[in-house]
C-alpha cells in the first residue's frame, strides 16, 4: 500500500537517520577528496553542518512539516560549513521555502521541494561546476519530479531520489576529469547520497519495523560532540576604571529606550502586510538600535527614538500593542552619574575582546556604539600567521583551515561584535570563501568578502588596506594586491596515487602550487625547492617564507642558503607560522 505523506515527525526521523548514516561514513567522504593531502574534509564539513540542523531540528520539533523542515534548515545555515556544507544548507533552505504551508506533504509536494532547493544551490554558487554536489542533487530532483506524476507512495519516491542520486554520482568523473583521473567518485555528491540513503532507510524501517541495529543507527544514538566555536585570538587590551565621563549626558540623541511587542492576532485590519525592510527603514528616520524579530503572531520591537508617539503610532496598524516600555535615557544617564561620579579617563578595547565575551567592565553602551570606519576578520590557522594579522590590524581572527572550516555562524559572530561601519572578511581559503559571503548576505551589517583563498594572498590583502580611502577603493586594492601574489605549500602526501603524470607515495612531501600539484618526492628539502623552482621560473621580487609543525630548523637553513646561492637578487623574509600539516608555506611578490 506504501505511504502517502510525511509529516513533521518523520521528517525529523528522516533527518536525523540521514545525519547519523552520514556521521558513520564522514571519513569514508573524506577519503574522496581528490588531492591526497591530510586535510580532506568534505565529510567532516558535511557532517558539522548536518549535525547543527538536527540539534535545531531537536529543539522546536513539530508535526507540521514546514515548521520541521524550516527548523532543520536554520540550523545548517548558520552551521554551515565549507563549499560542501554551504552547498547542503542551500539544498535544504529552498526545500524548507517549498514546504513552509504543508503540515504534510505527498509525492508532489516533496519532489517540486527538492527541485526548489536545487535552484537555490545553483543560485548560490557564482560558477556552478557539473561532476559535484549539485549535478548529483539535480539529477535526483528532475528524477522525482518526474516520477511523482506517476506514484503517491513517499518511500517509493525516496528509493528513487536516492538511486538516482547514487547513479548520478558514480557519472561525476565522466563530468569531472580530475575524479576519473584520481579514480573516485565527487566527496559532496557521496555524501549527499549517504544522506539521501538515510532518509530512505528511517522510511523503510519505521514502514516494516524489521530491520536490525546492525543496519541502522538507533534513534537515540549519540552525534559528534558539539565543536566549540573557534575562538577568536585576542589582543590585550587597556580596560577603564570608569567610563561615565566619557558619554555626556545631552550627546544621547535618541534619548527614549523602547521595547514592545505586537500582537498580529489582535490587528484591527489583519490584512495589513507587515513588511519588516520598510517598517526598520522608517524607525531609522528617527532612531537607532533597532531590533525588530518576527515570530509567527508576535513581533518583538527594540528601538532608542527621538520620538516615541511616532514610533507607537507607526506600530499600531500591524496589532495591538502589549508590555510597552519606554525609559528616558539622559535621566537615567543623570542619575547614573550622581550616584557614581568619574574623572574621565582614556577608553582602549578591541573588537576581539566583544567576541570572546561580553564588553569590558566600565563600558557604557555609548561607546560600544562608537564605531570606527572599517574592521577587518581574517581566518587563519598557526599561532604565528595569527600574530602577523594582528600586527597588520585585523581585529578578529577566527582559527581555522582546510581541517576546520569556520561556519556561517563563526563569521556572523565575528561581524556583529565588530565595532565598526563596514567589514571586510578575508576566508584566506577556497573552502571557506562560500561560508564568508553566506555570512555577509546575512548580515545588515556593511560587509564585504576579499576571496582570498591562502594566508598569502590574505596577508597581502591586509597591507594594501588603507584606513583613509573608502571601502569600495579598499576592496579594488586588496583583491588587486591578492592576486598578485603566488602561494605554494608543502605538506604529506595520504595514499598512493598519480596526477597529471606525477607519481605520489603516501608519505612523499607533494609541493603544491596554487591549487596544482607539481611536484612529489620523498625529501622534504627536495620537494620545497623543486616547488619553489616552479614558482620563480618567472622570477619574482619577494619570497615569504611561514615554517609550521613538521618544519625542520636544519631545512629551513640548508633552504635559505639555496635561495641565497641560487637567486642573489631575491627579498628573502622567513617567519614562524606555525600551521598544522604544512610544514612551510610560500609566498612570492
Amino acid at each position: 500500500m506504501g505511504k502517502r505523506s510525511i509529516n513533521g515527525t518523520d521528517f525529523a526521523a528522516m533527518a536525523l537517520s540521514g545525519a547519523q548514516y552520514l556521521q558513520r561514513n564522514a571519513e569514508y567522504v573524506n577519503a574522496l577528496n581528490v588531492f591526497p593531502v591530510p586535510d580532506g574534509d568534505t565529510g567532516t564539513n558535511m557532517n558539522l553542518t548536518m549535525d547543527s540542523g538536527v540539534r535545531e531540528l531537536k529543539g522546536k520539533p513539530s508535526e507540521h512539516l514546514g515548521k520541521a523542515a524550516e527548523a532543520l534548515s536554520k540550523g545548517l545555515l548558520m552551521g554551515a560549513r565549507g563549499n560542501s556544507g554551504v552547498i547542503l544548507s542551500q539544498l535544504f533552505r529552498g526545500f524548507s521555502r517549498s514546504l513552509a504551508a504543508y503540515e504534510e506533504a505527498g509525492t508532489t509536494q516533496i519532489a517540486a521541494a527538492l527541485q526548489h532547493g536545487v535552484d537555490m544551490a545553483y543560485k548560490a554558487v557564482v560558477k556552478p561546476v557539473e561532476g559535484t554536489i549539485l549535478t548529483v542533487a539535480k539529477e535526483a530532483a528532475k528524477h522525482a519530479v518526474a516520477y511523482a506524476r506517476r506514484s503517491n507512495d513517499v518511500i517509493a519516491l525516496m528509493r528513487e531520489v536516492y538511486e538516482r542520486a547514487n547513479e548520478a554520482l558514480q557519472k561525476t568523473p565522466d563530468l569531472l576529469p580530475v575524479l576519473k583521473q584520481v579514480g573516485v567518485v565527487d566527496s559532496g555528491g557521496q555524501g549527499l547520497t549517504f544522506i539521501y540513503e538515510g532518509f530512505l532507510r528511517s522510511l523503510l524501517e519505521n514502514e516494516s519495523g524489521g530491520y536490525s541495529d546492525s543496519l541502522f543507527m538507533t534513534s537515540e544514538a549519540a552525534l559528534p560532540e558539539e565543536v566549540a566555536v573557534p575562538a577568536a585570538a585576542v589582543r590585550p587590551v587597556a580596560v577603564p576604571t570608569s567610563a561615565q565621563a566619557k558619554l555626556v549626558t545631552d550627546d544621547i540623541e535618541f534619548l527614549y529606550d523602547m521595547e514592545f511587542f505586537i500582537n498580529r492576532k489582535l490587528a484591527k485590519n489583519s490584512a495589513v502586510f507587515f513588511d519588516e525592510s520598510a517598517y526598520k527603514r522608517a524607525l531609522e528616520k528617527d532612531g537607532d538600535s533597532i531590533l525588530v524579530i518576527v515570530d509567527d503572531e508576535i513581533i518583538k520591537v527594540h528601538v532608542h527614538s527621538r520620538k516615541p508617539g511616532d514610533v507607537l503610532n507607526l506600530s499600531l496598524p500591524y496589532g495591538e500593542l502589549i508590555d510597552i516600555h519606554i525609559l528616558n535615557m539622559r535621566e537615567q544617564h543623570r542619575d547614573l552619574l550622581e550616584e557614581s561620579p568619574a574623572a574621565t579617563v582614556h577608553v582602549d578595547f578591541s573588537a576581539a575582546e566583544l567576541l570572546a565575551g561580553q564588553a569590558p567592565e566600565g563600558v557604557s553602551l555609548g561607546q560600544i556604539y562608537e564605531r570606527a570606519p572599517f574592521g577587518m576578520v581574517a581566518v587563519a590557522m598557526g599561532e604565528g600567521i595569527s600574530e602577523m594579522f594582528h600586527a597588520s590590524d585585523v581585529d578578529i581572527v577566527l582559527s581555522g583551515g582546510q581541517t576546520m572550516n569556520p561556519s556561517t555562524e563563526d563569521f556572523l559572530n565575528a561581524i556583529e561584535s565588530l565595532s565598526a561601519e563596514h567589514i571586510f572578511l578575508l576566508p584566506n581559503n577556497g573552502n571557506i570563501i562560500l561560508a564568508a559571503e553566506q555570512a555577509a548576505e546575512l548580515s545588515e551589517r556593511n560587509v564585504t568578502v576579499i576571496p582570498t583563498r591562502t594566508v598569502i594572498q590574505g596577508l597581502s590583502a591586509v597591507l594594501a588596506f588603507k584606513e583613509d580611502e573608502s571601502a569600495e577603493r579598499n576592496k579594488e586594492w586588496m583583491i588587486s594586491a591578492a592576486s598578485h601574489v603566488q602561494s605554494g605549500q608543502v605538506t604529506s602526501a595520504v595514499r598512493d596515487t598519480v596526477i597529471e603524470g606525477i607519481v605520489i607515495k603516501e608519505g612523499d612531501f607533494i609541493g603544491i602550487k596554487e591549487k596544482e600539484i607539481v611536484v612529489s618526492d620523498a625529501s622534504l628539502l627536495a620537494s620545497c625547492q623543486a616547488l619553489l623552482q616552479k614558482m620563480l621560473a618567472d622570477g619574482g621580487d619577494l619570497l615569504t617564507v611561514l615554517y609550521g609543525e613538521g618544519a625542520d630548523d636544519a631545512i629551513t637553513k640548508q633552504l635559505s642558503a639555496w635561495l641565497e646561492e641560487n637567486y642573489s637578487d631575491l627579498e628573502l623574509e622567513v617567519h614562524a607560522g606555525g600551521q598544522p600539516l604544512y610544514p612551510y608555506v610560500f609566498g612570492l611578490e
